[in-house]
């Protein structure tokens, strides 16, 4: 398929592809999928081998946040029945973060909800990334706090994080249809703030939330353009009692092309698989590997993933390797100043034009699953060992 060698040669390249060809990946058919796997494993394998890094979640503030997201079960007016607690103590944060570690995570994320945290809240923060580098040496530390005010990502790099995580989720133009208490610039400013005090830049995206396929290019070619290290890639998790419930518009098979055309926009970044891999690749998640550099071990913020040894089981028979402590994730050339995406790699021409609208999905759209889709009831926030 000439669109397939193109991409290849481009992402071998870091060469930007053009809107029409990301789109055309996500039309791609399913008696396509298995050559467009093959096609974005070659550009995975060219930058990061056969290495999988594992992330682990620690959710240091669960429920009750002011924002409406309405991806979200910790949203304003969620009726989900999940786990509501205030700040864990730096030392059960820790001892939190130390399962993940044992269970082979190389980085560890914490998350906490609200808009934003208060200078006393990066203070905590600040203590518990203290506690947790003490007592597991190498480990990197990425926070996750909401919307940050001056000075707050230098402080967070002084305290010893290593990343800052701040989604962009959806595309610009319908950013305001999933959240109105906050702005798609208040997301970018976010991981500028994050970029400029030193911090490793983590942003991502949303598939799922009824978006079409311009939506899902427009994202990425903004995530492209921001250039964190790392994007991980959430599928919606339709949890009842939030106002996207009912949106089940996910296939395995649709799942894997998203991934596919994020590697191929992105092709030296830490593609992360997110949330919603469980509920929606399913049976599959072994082909997705091809695509992606790195996975969340164990469970997520509100809900459970599947059994950390089955996730160290899945990399192992699939061919791929846990990536040790001590290998650098990212290639050389992104670790040096100007590695990151910019005119020297292609440019960024195609950005300005406007995405050509893809035809209608004649697929039908999946029966609903709830039955998969398992409120976290163990580890941060109870007294049951956590999954990792």
């Amino acid at each position: 398929m000439d669109l397939l060698n193109t991409l290849v040669d481009k992402g071998l390249r870091r060469e930007l592809p053009t809107r029409e060809e990301a789109l055309a990946v996500l039309a791609t058919s399913d008696d396509d999928l298995l050559e467009v796997v093959a096609a974005a494993g070659k550009v995975r394998r060219q930058w990061f081998g056969r290495r999988v890094k594992l992330n682990y979640l620690v959710n240091l503030k669960s429920g009750l946040c002011p924002e409406d997201c309405s991806y979200c079960s910790q949203r304003l007016g969620s009726k989900a029945e999940i786990l509501k607690y205030t700040w864990l103590k730096p030392d059960e944060a820790s001892k939190a973060a130390a399962a993940g570690v044992a269970g082979g995570a190389k980085r560890v994320c914490l998350v906490a909800s609200g808009r934003g945290p208060t200078d006393r809240d990066v203070d905590r923060v600040s203590e518990t990334i203290e506690a947790i580098k003490e007592q597991n040496e190498g480990v990197e530390v990425c926070a996750c706090l909401g919307l940050l005010s001056d000075g707050q990502a230098d402080r967070l790099r002084s305290a010893g994080a290593d990343a800052y995580n701040h989604n962009l989720n959806t595309s610009e133009g319908t950013y305001g249809d999933i959240t109105t208490t906050h702005t798609y610039a208040d997301r970018v400013e976010t991981v500028h703030q994050a970029q400029a005090a030193g911090l490793s830049a983590c942003s991502g995206l949303i598939a799922g939330m009824g978006e079409s396929d311009a939506d899902l290019v427009d994202v990425v070619f903004s995530l492209r353009e921001l250039d964190p290290d790392s994007v991980p890639v959430n599928f919606l998790i339709p949890f009842e009692g939030t106002p996207l419930a009912k949106e089940w518009n996910l296939t395995p098979q649709r799942c894997l092309r998203i991934l596919a055309m994020v590697r191929f926009v992105c092709p030296d970044v830490e593609v992360r698989l997110a949330g919603g891999r469980e509920v929606h690749l399913r049976s599959v998640q072994p082909l997705a590997l091809h695509l992606v550099n790195s996975i969340f071990l164990g469970d997520y913020l509100t809900s459970e993933g599947q059994a950390g040894q089955a996730d160290l089981d899945m990399i192992a028979d699939a061919g791929f390797e846990v990536e040790g402590a001590g290998t650098t994730t990212l290639p050389t050339h992104r670790a040096q100043p100007g590695g990151g995406y910019g005119s020297h790699d292609g440019g960024c021409a195609p950005c300005g034009e406007a995405p050509a609208e893809a035809e209608a999905d004649p697929r039908e759209a999946p029966a609903a699953r709830t039955d998969l889709v398992a409120v976290r009831r163990r580890g941060a926030g109870t007294d049951l060992a956590p999954n990792a």
